[in-house]
């Protein structure tokens, strides 16, 4: 029996050798991973799906867009796309990952934090720019950051819900208290973590202006709003940079005319409560795939990114309008004077 086994094996083999080295050869190069990453003009994603308004009617006859980074794990393949085709760069693992104690979960919790933070003040300025309803009603306190994990520590993606037994109303409850105990003393912190409450150890340590516990933590707030809103995003997308684009269109749904003017727009940049418009990373891949997807204009922070979008254009001749902007006020008062 082994021995028909054998010889069945032997002629599979004999016949489809080559077939088998290419398959084996195949998945070498699709899925031994190098330590790098590869990075590349990402695409664009219409704001229009995934922001929902009561009353909207959606009179916009352009779209409003955001503009992301194409991110790609290395492995043999990528990493000889990433030295042939031109646009693609590699950048080693070690100079992006800050901290190797860090899952990719961790990664993701975090840029998913940041969205949230991104989306709050994006509602929060477009209501209050559109003369709307908006208020807070909730606070939520996330360790988005632990510098180095201890042992039944803090982990990221805790909720902190009370400090050595004392509510935790806002984070300044929790730096207070952490500021009347001593440099290696032990504080008891509840958080809810998978739905659950639990008490953890956090050590007190020296900062640079106050006595810290090696964390960073970011407040998630609900909002109250009239009318209501809605947003629809993908697990996937995360991360701050579409802060003004998704300020303008927020604005554009609450408020009468149509800010595109019927033109694609894509753009990026992060939006602060006062509606300062900040510098991102990877503006020359942003600016590529709104080439890519035919975009009419690119919006993009002052300063260097202005600087890098304006270079990448004049090196690859690119058929696009790009408008640097300052502050939301800056990009609201251009699309509608474009308009008029």
């Amino acid at each position: 029996m082994l021995n028909k086994v054998y010889l069945r094996l032997k002629k599979i083999m004999k016949d489809y050798y080559k077939t088998i080295i290419f398959l084996v050869i195949c998945y070498f190069v699709f899925t031994f991973p190098l330590p790098y990453y590869i990075y590349a003009g990402g695409g664009t994603i219409n704001i229009d799906d995934r922001v929902v308004i009561d009353g909207d009617k959606d009179k916009s006859k352009g779209s409003l867009n955001f503009a992301y980074v194409k991110e790609l794990e290395g492995n043999v393949a990528s990493f000889i796309l990433g030295n042939i085709i031109p646009g693609y760069d590699i950048e080693k693992q070690e100079d992006v990952e800050l901290n190797e104690d860090e899952t990719s979960e961790d990664i993701m919790f975090r840029n998913k934090i940041y969205l949230e933070n991104a989306n709050q003040t994006a509602i929060m300025l477009a209501y209050k720019k559109a003369g709307k309803e908006v208020r807070i009603k909730n606070e939520h306190f996330y360790i988005i950051y632990v510098e180095d994990k201890e042992e039944d520590g803090l982990r990221v993606g805790d909720e902190l819900l009370k400090v050595n037994g004392k509510e935790i109303e806002n984070v300044e409850d929790y730096t207070n208290e952490i500021q009347n105990h001593e440099v290696g003393e032990k504080i008891k912190v509840t958080v809810k973590r998978d739905d659950k409450e639990k008490d953890v150890m956090a050590t007190v340590k020296e900062g640079d202006d106050y006595k810290v516990t090696g964390v960073s933590v970011s407040t998630i707030y609900e909002y109250k709003t009239n009318p209501k809103v809605e947003l629809n995003f993908k697990e996937s997308e995360g991360g701050p940079s579409g802060g003004l684009m998704l300020t303008l269109a927020i604005y554009d749904k609450l408020t009468k005319g149509d800010l595109t003017n019927g033109l694609k727009i894509v753009g990026t940049g992060t939006i602060s409560s006062d509606g300062t418009v900040g510098e991102i990373g990877g503006v020359k891949y942003k600016l590529n795939g709104a080439v890519k997807a035919k975009a009419d204009l690119f919006l993009v922070p002052k300063g260097d990114n202005y600087k890098e979008a304006l270079k990448e254009k004049e090196e690859h001749d690119y058929d696009i309008e790009i408008k640097a902007i300052g502050t939301f006020d800056e990009a609201m008062e251009y699309l509608e004077n474009m308009n008029s």
